[in-house]
């Protein structure tokens, strides 16, 4: 029952919100706070009574949808799934919290948009069924795109209609290849078709591309990211840190829970080109990031290289790899995430993210700085901080069977440490702007939202196995359907 609360506590909290009056700005506020509050606390007791050791689902729930069609409302979590839904519990309280005083026009749907797409985000996580998860997949667009479209910058309507066609496109195919799964089975539920589906290597190589197409595009994956830099550029900063923070991670997840599974002979086929692309947009993103004047725009395109570091980990390096993947998920949502909220209450005062507009601001805002500093260092991957962890273990297993992609993904993360580094530089150090002088400090507010973040990056980062231990038995029954060898592109 846990999970289905978890969906309808926001949705709940949302028809609540729709009934307050508008004018009552503080109210809707508070109300939102308390629902997302609520929602995260429910959320713990998965994480203290999951199972250590245990790879099959736990806390599911299985009842009648549609009887007539044998489609069936299924939902569970393993170890590829719980933290993907505490991020996402956690970021959302995050998120509105952050929009507190940066929102002031259309507060009362701003924060139902928000309440919804955390529903959304989590059916999707915890859906064990099929056209149940198509159902959340496509429902997560809705709120993303109007958060984008309605709060964004400038170019707003551009960035919300790329974002929707982009992803419509890919759903499209995958909404196909689930019927042809469906007609061929008979049923939708995702374990019974993973037990008893026998599909033919071709069809399953057309059915796997149909389905990592939209996962792809959700990633992003090189060469279908071009959406992501106007979606995050455009977007508000909360828009920006559940966009980064979990709904790039419903495409990696997808990878994990429903192609690889689904598809195990495929997998050989199609995990040559997708570590090619991995590898591409790890060092394009890279480069990119190098060249941006715009601080946003650059934690895009990071964001575009660490997503292409968690596909190498999936589809190059075994259960190690994948393992290490389900944990860079995590990490990349946390310093990610905290990056693009610092941008923000940079852009809250100065309402510009250009690096030639900053500069020596560590002397007026010396707490901003250090969180600013910690979140680079956590991005980068530095020992001590949860980014390190998760980029080792990817890196571990990909070496160990494909040497060179993993010198490539090594690259890739000296050019991270080089382009953030710089932006710390340009912005923290150097010359004092006097454009700056009136800038101030964080307020207790932000300032506690940056505590609890790099608090998380520090715990991870000491603590790995407090995650690993619950991750490792779900990886390793994905290993077993498709061995570590297999995996190596280009054998």
């Amino acid at each position: 029952m846990i999970l289905s609360l978890l969906i309808l506590i926001p949705i709940v909290g949302a028809i609540v919100i729709a009934f307050v009056p508008r004018d009552q700005d503080n109210m809707i506020k508070w109300l939102a706070v308390g629902i997302t509050a609520l929602a995260l606390l429910v959320s713990l007791p998965l994480y203290f009574n999951f199972q250590d050791g245990v790879s099959g689902y736990q806390f599911e729930e299985i009842r009648p949808w549609i009887p007539a069609l044998n489609i069936g409302y299924h939902v569970g979590i393993d170890g590829l799934s719980l933290f993907l839904v505490l991020l996402t519990t956690f970021l959302t309280l995050i998120s509105v919290i952050s929009s507190w005083t940066a929102i002031t026009d259309g507060l009362k749907e701003y924060m139902i948009f928000m309440l919804l797409l955390e529903a959304a985000v989590i059916g999707v996580f915890v859906s064990l069924d099929l056209f149940l998860y198509y159902l959340f997949w496509e429902a997560s667009l809705i709120p993303m795109a109007l958060l984008i479209g309605k709060w964004g910058g400038a170019r707003r309507i551009y960035a919300a209609v790329k974002f929707i066609i982009y992803t419509m496109a890919g759903s499209t195919l995958m909404l196909v290849a689930a019927l042809v799964l469906y007609v061929n089975a008979g049923t939708s539920d995702l374990p019974t078709l993973v037990s008893t589906l026998n599909l033919s290597q071709n069809l399953q190589i057309i059915l796997f591309f149909a389905f990592a197409l939209a996962f792809s595009v959700k990633v992003p994956l090189f060469p279908l990211h071009t959406w992501l830099p106007t979606a995050h550029t455009e977007a508000p900063t909360a828009g920006s840190i559940m966009l980064a923070g979990v709904l790039l991670k419903m495409g990696t997840y997808s990878y994990l829970r429903f192609a690889i599974p689904l598809f195990p002979d495929a997998v050989a086929y199609w995990s040559p080109m997708l570590v090619t692309l991995a590898i591409i947009g790890i060092l394009y993103g890279a480069l990119v990031a190098l060249v941006q004047d715009d601080v946003k725009k650059l934690v895009a395109y990071s964001s575009v290289a660490h997503m292409g570091f968690i596909v190498l980990g999936t589809f190059s390096g075994g259960q190690q790899g994948m393992s290490g993947a389900v944990m860079q998920m995590v990490n990349h949502g946390l310093s990610t995430g905290m990056l693009f909220f610092l941008v923000g209450v940079l852009y809250e005062q100065r309402h510009t993210r250009l690096f030639s507009e900053y500069g020596g601001i560590w002397v007026k805002v010396p707490i901003f700085g250090t969180y600013f500093l910690l979140a680079v260092f956590s991005s980068v991957g530095l020992p001590g901080l949860n980014g390190f962890v998760g980029e080792f273990v990817i890196l571990l297993g990909t070496f160990s069977v494909n040497p060179i992609a993993a010198a490539l993904g090594t690259f890739g993360i000296v050019l991270a440490a080089w382009y953030l580094l710089t932006a710390t530089r340009k912005v923290m150090m150097g010359p004092f702007n006097e454009a700056n002088r009136n800038l101030k400090d964080m307020n207790m507010r932000e300032a506690g939202i940056a505590f609890a973040l790099i608090l998380f990056c520090f715990i991870i980062g000491l603590f790995p196995n407090l995650l690993f231990d619950k991750i490792n038995p779900a990886t390793a029954q994905l290993a077993e359907t498709i061995s570590a060898t297999t995996l190596i592109a280009g054998q």
